[in-house]
């Protein structure tokens, strides 16, 4: 009896966690390059219901879940016209490299709202967060006092591997091992004057609020029920 407690609690945290997820999928609907999440679960350990622990045996029983990951969906969205001259959006694979000022540190986005921040009496461009934004040679972007790049490109990165990729906050995410190391996207295209929208469906998120909360209210139930038959055993004694 303790398993069906022990199991059923493991999946409502899991559902929680998948709401989690879901949650900050629709607070991001509207932000500006915003990758959609999924919540990825996997099985804990099976054991057998009628056999020694290393025999074959058909008749098993699992022991719960656990979310293993987050997967980010790189799926390309549509592109908003703004008109500003620092706002970018692009078309194809790739990434734009952040500088942290204070660490050297970098990170990726698509989100291509970009500014202008007085530095060492000069005008760099940034993101949101005060980040750097790099140039196709991977140095920080400096604009004359004029605000004109000059012949100076912002940069965009691909790496040949995306899945993986560990989101930081701030709509910003960071390579590790498994992604390789960024290289210029060649096949891509910046977009001036424009930013891309948040690929988040929001009709796919509210089915999947209802599958979870219903996955919920099941594993509760599932509690209940063993809370149920525990009490009537104790009560034979």
């Amino acid at each position: 009896m303790n398993m069906s407690f022990y199991t059923a609690a493991l999946g409502a945290m899991g559902q929680q966690e998948k709401m989690n997820v879901i949650a900050n999928n629709i607070a991001n609907v509207n932000t500006d390059g915003f990758r959609a999440k999924n919540a990825v679960f996997s099985d804990l350990m099976y054991y057998n219901m009628q056999s020694e622990p290393e025999a074959d045996s058909r008749v098993k029983a699992g022991s719960g879940i656990t979310m293993g990951r987050t997967d980010t969906n790189f799926a390309e969205s549509p592109m908003n016209p703004t008109g500003g001259a620092y706002d970018y959006a692009i078309t194809g694979r790739g990434f734009f490299m952040l500088q942290n000022p204070a660490d050297g540190s970098l990170t990726y986005t698509r989100n291509g709202k970009f500014s202008l921040s007085l530095r060492d009496n000069a005008f760099y461009l940034v993101n949101d967060s005060g980040k750097l934004v790099l140039d196709e040679n991977r140095n920080p972007i400096r604009l004359d006092e004029e605000g004109s790049m000059g012949e100076t490109k912002v940069g965009v990165f691909a790496f040949p591997v995306e899945n993986g990729m560990r989101s930081v906050g701030n709509n910003e995410l960071e390579a590790v091992l498994g992604n390789g190391e960024p290289q210029p996207a060649g096949d891509a295209r910046l977009n001036q004057g424009f930013l891309e929208q948040s690929n988040v469906d929001l009709s796919d998120e509210m089915s999947k609020t209802i599958e979870a909360s219903r996955a919920y209210s099941y594993v509760l139930k599932m509690i209940q029920t063993s809370d149920e038959i525990e009490q009537v055993i104790n009560s034979l004694r």
